[in-house]
Parts: structure tokens; sequence; C-alpha cells
């Protein structure tokens, strides 16, 4: 039987049985108490009980910044996942313990940001991320009994598949605002993301000795090469433009082909979208361009993947919107 005693105006519950480690809980009222006990005891007779001590004295909050630690610093690129975790750590939900959390909770916090104006894509990410905490604290954290409150609940869908092309006169116009801003790098970041179709966060991880304009070809090292459909290809062929882009830009003294952060582009990128009045365009969408000027030139499917670094041939699709225009000239 359960050991019922008052702590003040508590009432706590106390498990002590062979085989098993002791197990203590406080409550409101006595009834409550009894009917844990209960249940702990009548688990524990049919060979199922999984202890809960762990889930029931970890907050939220210290399980993200464990999570940190011990997940999102071994990925290639943390940045992200760690901007999500200060966000969630700011949140009331992160001084809850992870036992009392329920789906209903997370649901109520989906529906909140969205009320907010934030997109699908962005709140299912934030989701995502605590939901694989929860697999990731009963799979490797000892806390087998705990429930994933996410598995059940429903997610937001995610972005739209998005077909933005820069416009007639959309270049040319971006080129000029970008190269008179006051961060040099912005209008060659610009330029670069075009011509070899990297992703953002690899474009600012380019060191000049992976780049070799004799042969026009960027290495990457192998480090650097995410697996699944988010892949970078082991080495980059430049274009023309891409060689005369890189020979016209001044060598940094720490070897990075861009010396400035990710986020002071993106910055002036977005007062530059502001300022011409192109809200709709996004920095991925230069991804977009890179590949379907890619096809517009003639290379095949394979020849394009190679560069972009896709093994999905479907999503690649999704990377590709070729002009009408061009398609019937082929046509002739």
């Amino acid at each position: 039987m359960a050991s019922i005693s008052k702590r003040g105006k508590y009432w706590r519950a106390q498990i002590v049985r062979r085989g098993y480690p002791p197990q203590y809980r406080s409550f409101d009222t006595r009834a409550e108490a009894e009917a844990w006990g209960r249940s702990l005891e009548a688990e524990m007779d049919r060979g199922t009980f999984v202890s809960r001590v762990d889930a029931e004295r970890t907050t939220l909050a210290e399980a993200l910044e464990r999570y940190e630690k011990e997940i999102s610093s071994q990925k290639h690129h943390p940045e992200q996942d760690k901007q999500r975790i200060r966000k969630w750590q700011q949140h009331p939900l992160a001084y809850r313990f992870l036992a009392q959390l329920r789906g209903a909770d997370f649901a109520r916090y989906r529906d909140d940001r969205l009320a907010l104006g934030r997109a699908q894509n962005t709140v299912r990410l934030e989701l995502a991320l605590i939901s694989h905490l929860f697999e990731i604290a009963r799979k490797e954290w000892g806390m087998e009994g705990l429930a994933n409150p996410l598995a059940n609940i429903r997610k937001p869908s995610g972005s739209t598949e998005r077909d933005r092309r820069l416009r007639p006169g959309e270049y040319e116009r971006l080129a000029e605002a970008l190269a008179a801003s006051p961060n040099i790098w912005a209008r060659p970041a610009f330029d670069l993301a075009i011509e070899t179709s990297l992703r953002q966060g690899m474009l600012f991880e380019l060191r000049w000795e992976w780049v070799d304009l004799e042969r026009r070809t960027i290495t990457i090292p192998l480090k650097f090469r995410c697996k699944g459909n988010k892949g970078v290809p082991a080495a980059v062929p430049l274009s023309s433009r891409a060689v005369e882009t890189l020979r016209s830009m001044p060598r940094s003294l720490d070897g990075r082909v861009l010396a400035t952060t990710q986020n002071a582009v993106v910055c002036v990128w977005k007062k530059t979208l502001r300022r011409l009045g192109m809200t709709n365009l996004r920095w991925h969408d230069l991804r977009h361009e890179a590949a379907s000027r890619l096809f517009e030139k003639g290379l095949n499917p394979m020849e394009v993947a190679s560069i972009t670094g896709h093994k999905n041939l479907n999503m690649l699709r999704r990377y590709t919107h070729l002009e009408t225009s061009a398609l019937a000239l082929k046509l002739g």
C-alpha cells in the first residue's frame, strides 16, 4: 500500500516496493494521492510499471537545454534549432514539468501562434522540435513512461509550393540597390546565390581555399555535405558570371568568401525588398531561380541535381519553374 502523509497543506504519497525505485509525489488532496498510489501499484502488479520520476522532475526548459547540448549542437547548421529553443524557453509552457504537459497545451500554442499571423511552416517546425525532444527523452534519457503529447494533435500543413521567380527588370533593380547598400558583400552574395544554387547556410560557409577559379569549381569538404534531400554537392561548377563575381571580390583575412554574417546580408535584403516593393520575394526563391535557369540552359535533370544537391528528383521539380516563353521558343 502507498504511504500517505500530510506535509503542510499538501498530501504526500510514497511507494516503496522491492525491485522498483521509490516513488513519491505531492497532491492537493488525500483522494488524489490515494488514486495515484493505487494506479502505480496496479501497474507494478501487472509488470507494466515504468518510472515517471525523471519526467515529473524535469521542466521543459531544462529538457530544451539538454536537447541543445546533445542534439542540436551535433547538427551541421544548429542556428535555427537554437533560435527555436530560445523562443520555447521564454514561453510559459517551459516552466511546466514534462509529465504535466498535454496535447491540449500544444494545440493551444499552435492556435495562438497561427492567430498571431505566424506562417504554418514556422509553427510546424516549432512543434516538430518539441515532438523530437519528447521522443529523445523517451528513448534515450530514461523516461520510457513519458508519452509524446504532440503525437496525436493536428499539425499545420506547412508551406505551400512556391513558384516565384525574378520578373523582367527585377534582377537589375535588386543588383543596383544591393550594390549601393553599406554591406559590400550583399551584391556578391545575391549573384552567387543565383549562379551556384547553394542554400543560404552553405553559401556563407564558403572559403577561398575551396575555390579553384582556373578549373571553375568549388570543392566542398565532406563534413559540410548534409545527408538526405538537403545534401550539398561535392563540387559546384562555376558559370562565367560566378567566376567574374568571385574575381571582383576582395579577399578576407579569415579566408571566408563572404566576410560577413548571414543575418547581416538577410537584413539588407529584406530592407531592400521593402524599399523596392518586392515584399513577396524571399531569399530562398533565388534557389528556385537558379534551378530553373539551369534547365533553361539545356541541362538534363541529373546534371541539374548534381549541381543543386537534390537526391529526390520530385523535390527538384518543386524548385523548377520554367518560363513559358522559353518553352515556346523550343517548340519552334
